[in-house]
């Protein structure tokens, strides 16, 4: 088939695209720059790649129609964040189209009632982000269920890969959490540490894209959590970093207010965006849909991130450093 892949060299797309070239599929990569996919893959030099600012088409009103005029059999809409821009590309496709499959995210879910969090069973999300990536997979179930596009939302977790930094234990980015559990020095929590994170490796959510392709009668006008097997709460996931040289991790339970105090607010508010909603996805119906089997666990996919960090310079971390040189 011919697949359309938008925003084909991001996180995703790094992996997705290559997959589908090797599955036999004609595939055109559409992104909004000329940067490079985060690893190197020979499949890239089969692919079709386009540049297309898609805030700027949408304004004007021709994205849509552009991605049309490609002649899809199938369209893989990673980078889309707004009800408009998806509802945009429904119209533009239907009738044109065979499939429309969206990157959701597992924050169209609110912090967690009882976990692991099934499609259909959560709790209202918040924030612009959530609420919007929410409102789309309504707007997908609803455009499938109405006979129109077919279509499919996949909800990814915290996505991790080689070639950027995963959410550390503190639900954050700061690269110096990494640092101060590899010496071994006290790492400040807000809380007591019991609150989830659920990432996925970033090959694993372009398998199950792959799969949502091969199986689209099946996953019409569905939503699925695409997750890691199992979440890890803020302890749990120090512990196994602090072990990778070495160590225990040495955790001090603070207060918000005292975390705050001490923390830049970029850091701050991106940890409490993540604990707050403690996310722990099920990931039953894909499997029982797709047959969709992540091939990492949460800190596996971490590590191989870490490592990329450290070996591109982008990491400095203290000796040993044993663990980061063994295979998975």
């Amino acid at each position: 088939m011919r697949i359309v892949v938008i925003g084909g060299t991001g996180h995703i797309g790094t992996f997705l695209v290559p997959r589908l070239v090797r599955a036999g599929h004609e595939v055109v990569s559409v992104s909004r720059g000329d940067r490079s996919p985060y690893t190197d893959a020979r499949e890239w030099d089969q692919v079709e790649r386009i540049r297309a600012d898609r805030e700027a088409e949408d304004r004007d009103g021709v994205f849509a129609r552009r991605i049309a005029d490609l002649g899809p059999d199938v369209v893989i809409d990673l980078v889309c964040f707004t009800v408009a821009a998806a509802q945009a590309l429904v119209e533009g496709l239907r009738g044109n189209t065979g499939q429309l499959l969206h990157c959701g995210s597992i924050w169209r879910y609110g912090p967690s009632a009882s976990v692991p969090i099934v499609e259909g069973s959560a709790t209202a999300p918040f924030g612009d982000y959530g609420v919007q990536k929410d409102q789309i997979a309504r707007l997908l179930q609803q455009e499938t269920a109405d006979g129109g596009l077919v279509t499919t939302s996949l909800h990814p977790g915290h996505i991790v890969g080689p070639g950027w930094a995963p959410i550390n234990p503190l639900g954050n980015l700061d690269l110096g959490v990494w640092r101060t559990l590899a010496l071994g020095s006290p790492l400040r929590i807000p809380g007591l540490g019991a609150e989830l994170l659920h990432h996925v490796h970033a090959d694993d959510v372009a398998q199950a894209f792959e799969l949502a392709v091969a199986n689209r009668d099946r996953v019409a006008g569905e939503d699925l959590n695409v997750t890691s097997a199992a979440a890890v709460t803020v302890r749990g996931y120090a512990d196994v970093v602090a072990g990778w040289f070495g160590r225990s991790a040495e955790l001090e339970s603070v207060t918000w207010e005292q975390f705050r105090a001490e923390t830049p607010t970029e850091h701050a508010d991106t940890t409490w965006e993540h604990l707050v909603r403690s996310h722990c996805a099920s990931i039953d119906k894909a499997r029982s849909l797709l047959g969709y089997e992540p091939a990492y666990t949460s800190t596996e996919a971490v590590l191989e991130s870490v490592r990329s960090l450290v070996a591109r310079g982008e990491l400095d971390l203290p000796e040993p450093r044993a663990a980061l040189q063994t295979n998975r």
